[in-house]
């Protein structure tokens, strides 16, 4: 039986002018990522990633906490953008377009007593006006063409999932969040309550058996609780 490692990347650098690219703590997630594989005694034999910097950032920075005999060894190396996150900005940009002003987002959020909290809700807001199929010609990816993007990049890469392979993808929260849908049968207008709760660097198993998907288990991060610093877990 084969499996797959589905890792949502590390914290990038939200509110910052240029968002794919990781935060201090995003890298140290990254490489707590990889001292609990050689922990547990774990390689990555087949490593896919997503075009995004972040992908890429992660996936090096938990390589580089591996053991050195570890990483000499052969792996191979694979990338599909098909595990790319949706456009996000435009997503917001839909519902909100006074904020494409970067200063006019920064006011408004300033203005809020938990300003986190307040753009939390309106990028809520602003994903279930995505999600509902309405105004599905406003985005140049709307939702269900997001969600057959990413269940493509699955089927590719199960075709490519030797017997007993394991394979770690480092991806973003929306492409974990279709798959699991798709495994689990969510409803629409509830995958994103699981969005919202996915960690970075949280770690999705899936078993795969020749015409067969199983989820394992869902969002792990014990490679953040083991360090006991509660600082690390992050959602955004």
């Amino acid at each position: 039986m084969g499996a797959i490692y589905l890792v949502r990347h590390g914290q990038a650098s939200f509110g910052a002018a240029d968002y794919d690219q990781l935060s201090e703590l995003g890298v140290r997630q990254s490489r707590l990522l990889g001292q609990w594989l050689a922990q547990t005694g774990q390689d990555m034999p087949l490593l896919v990633t997503g075009s995004h910097r972040r992908h890429l950032q992660s996936s090096a920075a938990c390589l580089e906490a591996l053991p050195l005999a570890t990483t000499q060894q052969e792996r191979e190396v694979l990338q599909d953008p098909g595990f790319d996150e949706f456009d996000h900005q435009q997503v917001l940009l839909r519902l909100m377009p006074q904020f494409s002003d970067r200063a006019v987002l920064s006011a408004y959020l300033a203005q809020q007593e938990h300003p986190v909290r307040a753009f939390q809700q309106i990028f809520a807001k602003a994903v279930a006006r995505w999600v509902g199929g309405e105004h599905d010609a406003d985005y140049s990816e709307p939702w269900p063409q997001f969600k057959a993007r990413c269940n493509a990049a699955m089927a590719r890469l199960l075709e490519h999932v030797g017997k007993g392979q394991s394979a770690w993808v480092f991806t973003s929260g929306g492409p974990v969040s279709v798959i699991c849908q798709q495994l689990l049968a969510i409803p629409d207008r509830q995958i994103f309550d699981l969005n919202w709760a996915l960690v970075n660097t949280g770690v999705t198993k899936l078993l795969c058996r020749p015409g067969h998907l199983s989820l394992s288990y869902l969002n792990s991060f014990a490679h953040l609780e083991s360090a006991c610093d509660p600082t690390l877990v992050s959602y955004r």
